[in-house]
C-alpha cells in the first residue's frame, strides 16, 4: 500500500491530507492504520521521534468516529502540554472535512472552566496530559463510559514524569470493551510492564528496530575538560553559520544558565523549562519554529511536542541521566528524510556513558575535535561572501548614490577592493579568534584524567558548588574518609565529586550543584559526626583558598575559610555570567555568519592574551 487512499480512509480525510501537503505514508502509518481499521484489538507499536505516529492512530480514529454523537469516544494520554496541544491541532487539521467532529486539548496551566465549558457542549476526541485529565474526572466533568480507544502516546516519557498513578487512575474509570493503543519511541522494561498491566493480547508493529536512533543522524562527541563545556558549544555554533539547533540540559537552572551566557555572548537564543508560563512557552516556541531564535536551550521535558523538521544539529549539554532519553533527543534532528547531527560534549569521565547509547542506538559515536579559531574563521569567511553573492541589488534605490561611490573608490583595484570590503566585517572576528586556544585537551584526549590525584590540583567547575566541613587533618580526615562520608549519607546515585582540600581543623569539598539542597538536607537533617566531632557543613563561595595554614582552633579557620555571605541554595552567580561569560572566552561583537546574530554595538579591542588562557583573573592563584 503506497497511497493513503489503499490504507482504506474515506475521501474527506484523503482531500485533508492534500491540503496539508501529505503525500504517502510512513511505514509506521502503512502499518497501524489498517491494523486499526480491521482489527479491535490492542496494539503496540515503536516508531522513532518524526515518523508520523500522531496521523498512525489518530487517521484510522477519525475514519471511525460517530460525529453524530457527543460523547467522548477516544482520549489520547501525552506526556507534556506542548504534545497535547501539537497532537490536537494535528487531528483538528485532519478533520476539517469532518462536519461535527471537535477535538479538545486539556492540560494544566490553563483554564480548567473554559476546558469544562468546551466539554459540556460534546467533544468525541480528548487530549489530555495524565494530570489534568484525573483533575477533570474527579471533578465528574469528563465521562469516559462510552469510551471506545484509548492511546498512550510517548508512553516511555509519562512513566519518566511519575504519571503511573494518573494512568491507573484513568485505566480504572475506563469501559474494559475498549481498544488501547501504546505508541513509544522507545521500549524500556518499564514500557513493557505498562504494556502487560494495560493492554489486553496486544500485537506488536515496529518501524525500524526497536530504541535504535534514525539513519539520517550522525552521531559525534567533542571530549572537554569541564571549564570549557560552554566554550565547546560556541565553537560549535561559530563553525556552523547556519545552525539551528536545539541544546539540551538536564535541569532547569542549568537550562538557563547556558541561555543567559548564550544572549549575554550575542547569540540569537531562548530557553525552554518548566519554570516559564504557558505564555512564555509559546512565545519562545513560535519564535524558534518561525527560526526567529537560532538556538534554542531546552530540557527534555519541554521540548517535547517541539514539532521542527528541518534541525541541522542537538548538542547535549551534558548528557542524559536515562540514557533512553538520547534517542529522543537525536530524534529532534534527522526528520522528515533530512540529515542531522547530535553532538555529545563529554568530559573524560563521562566517555564510558557513551558506549551503553551505542549499543541502544546500534550506532558508533564519531571523536570530533572541537574547532579550531581557524576552522572558525574560513567557515565564517565563506558564509559572508555566499551572503553577497546573494544579496538582491536595488537598482532604484542605489543608483543615485553610485557616482559619488564610484569616484571615493576610483584608486582602489579588484583585489584591493574585495580585502577591504572583507575586513570591515571580518576584522573582529579574525582578531578574536586570532590567539584563541586549543579546547581539546591532549591528555584528555588520550585519556589521563588530569584530576584523579585524589584532589590536589586544581579544578576550575563552574557546575559544582564548594562546601565547608569543620573536619580536617587533625580528625584523621583524607580525601578517601571524606569520599565515604559524602556517599555515607545517601544524596544521590553516582554524584560527581569535583575538587577536595584536605587542611589542618576543615575541609573544603565540591559536588554536582544540581544535588546542592539534597547535601544541605542530608547533612544538616542528619546527626552526622566523624571521629566523635558532630559535622558542620556550609556553602561557600567559589573562590578557592590563597594558601593552606597550619594551625588549630578558630584563628585557623579564619584564616583559611572562603569568606562572603552564605550563598542560598538555588542561588546562581548570573551577574557574573553577564559580564564575561565562558569563563574567558569571550564573543566577537559581530553580525554577519548566523542568521540570528546580533550586533551589540561598536566591537572594542581585544587583547591578545585574553586568547593564551581561559582563566579567570577574578579566580585567586592556588598555592
Amino acid at each position: 500500500m503506497s497511497t493513503f487512499k489503499e490504507l482504506g480512509l474515506n475521501s474527506q480525510i484523503l482531500q485533508a491530507l492534500t491540503d496539508l501537503g501529505y503525500e504517502n505514508p510512513t511505514e509506521i502509518q502503512k502499518k497501524a492504520i489498517p491494523q486499526v481499521l480491521s482489527s479491535k484489538q490492542d496494539l503496540k507499536a515503536f516508531a522513532q521521534t518524526g515518523t508520523g505516529k500522531t496521523a498512525a492512530f489518530s487517521l484510522p480514529i477519525l475514519e471511525q468516529i460517530d460525529a453524530n454523537s457527543g460523547d467522548t469516544q477516544a482520549i489520547i494520554l501525552s506526556p507534556t502540554r506542548e504534545l497535547a496541544l501539537q497532537i490536537a491541532n494535528n487531528i483538528t487539521d485532519f478533520s476539517k472535512h469532518l462536519k461535527g467532529v471537535k477535538t479538545l486539548a486539556v492540560y494544566g496551566g490553563a483554564s480548567i472552566e473554559d476546558q469544562v465549558r468546551k466539554l459540556n457542549k460534546g467533544v468525541q476526541i480528548i487530549v489530555g496530559t495524565p494530570g489534568r485529565t484525573v483533575d477533570l474526572i474527579n471533578r465528574k466533568q469528563l465521562k469516559l463510559s462510552n469510551l471506545k480507544w484509548l492511546i498512550l502516546d510517548e508512553a516511555d516519557e509519562m512513566l519518566n514524569m511519575g504519571f503511573k498513578d494518573e494512568l491507573d487512575k484513568i485505566l480504572a474509570v475506563t469501559p474494559k470493551e475498549k481498544q488501547t493503543l501504546l505508541f513509544s519511541a522507545t521500549f524500556p522494561k518499564e514500557v513493557e510492564g505498562i504494556a502487560k498491566a494495560y493492554l489486553k493480547n496486544p500485537i506488536e508493529i515496529s518501524a525500524g528496530e526497536k530504541n535504535k536512533g534514525t539513519d539520517q543522524v550522525s552521531h559525534q562527541y567533542y571530549v572537554v575538560s569541564e571549564r570549557n563545556r560552554y566554550n565547546a558549544i560556541k565553537r560549535i555554533a561559530d563553525v556552523n553559520p547556519d545552525i539551528y539547533c536545539i541544546i539540551f540540559c538536564r535541569t532547569r537552572r542549568e537550562t538557563q544558565e547556558v541561555a543567559d551566557k548564550l544572549i549575554s555572548d550575542g547569540y540569537n537564543v531562548d530557553a525552554l523549562h518548566g519554570d516559564l508560563s504557558q505564555a512564555q512557552r509559546d512565545s519562545v516556541m513560535e519564535k524558534f519554529r518561525s527560526k526567529t531564535l537560532q538556538i534554542l536551550v531546552a530540557t527534555d521535558v519541554a521540548a517535547r511536542g517541539l514539532d521542527v523538521t528541518d534541525l541541522t544539529h542537538v548538542i547535549n549539554h551534558k548528557l542524559p541521566d536515562q540514557i533512553e532519553s538520547y534517542t529522543h533527543r537525536s530524534g529532534r534532528t534527522g526528520r522528515a528524510g533530512k540529515e542531522g547531527i547530535s553532538i555529545a560534549i563529554v568530559t573524560t569521565r563521562e566517555k564510558s556513558k557513551l558506549h551503553p547509547i551505542e549499543r541502544l542506538i546500534g550506532k558508533k559515536f564519531i571523536s570530533t575535535p572541537i574547532p579550531t579559531g581557524k576552522e572558525i574563521c574560513q567557515n565564517q569567511l565563506l558564509k559572508l561572501i555566499d551572503k553577497v553573492q546573494d544579496i538582491k541589488v536595488n537598482e532604484t534605490e542605489i543608483n543615485d548614490f553610485l557616482p559619488s561611490i564610484y569616484e571615493k573608490l576610483k584608486d582602489l583595484d579588484r583585489e584591493e577592493l574585495i580585502k577591504r570590503f572583507v575586513s570591515i566585517e571580518f576584522n573582529t572576528f579574525l582578531t578574536y579568534y586570532e590567539n584563541a586556544p586549543d579546547l581539546n585537551d591532549s591528555e584528555q584526549m588520550r585519556g589521563v584524567d588530569r584530576n584523579s590525584d585524589r584532589g590536589s590540583k586544581r579544578r576550575d567547575d563552574e557546575n559544582m558548588t564548594r562546601f565547608f566541613i569543620n573536619i580536617g587533618k587533625k580528625d584523621k580526615l583524607n580525601p578517601a574518609r571524606l569520599i565515604g562520608l559524602i556517599n555515607d549519607q545517601r544524596i544521590a546515585k553516582n554524584i560527581e565529586i569535583g575538587q577536595i582540600e584536605i587542611l589542618d581543623t576543615f575541609s573544603f569539598f565540591e559536588l554536582d550543584k544540581t544535588y546542592e539542597k539534597e547535601t544541605m538536607s542530608a547533612f544538616e537533617g542528619n546527626d552526622v559526626d566523624f571521629e566523635g566531632r558532630n559535622v558542620n557543613v556550609e556553602i561557600t563561595t567559589k573562590q578557592r583558598t590563597g594558601q593552606a595554614r597550619s594551625g588549630g582552633g578558630s584563628s585557623s579557620r579564619g584564616g583559611d575559610r572562603d569568606r562572603g555571605p552564605r550563598k542560598r541554595t538555588g542561588d546562581s552567580d548570573r551577574g557574573n555570567d553577564r559580564k564575561r561569560s565562558g569563563d574567558g572566552e569571550r564573543k566577537p561583537k559581530t553580525d554577519f555568519g548566523g542568521f540570528g546574530r546580533k550586533r551589540p554595538g561598536a566591537p572594542g579591542t581585544i587583547s591578545k592574551s585574553t586568547f593564551g588562557s581561559d582563566q579567570n583573573p577574578k579566580r585567586r592563584k592556588r598555592i
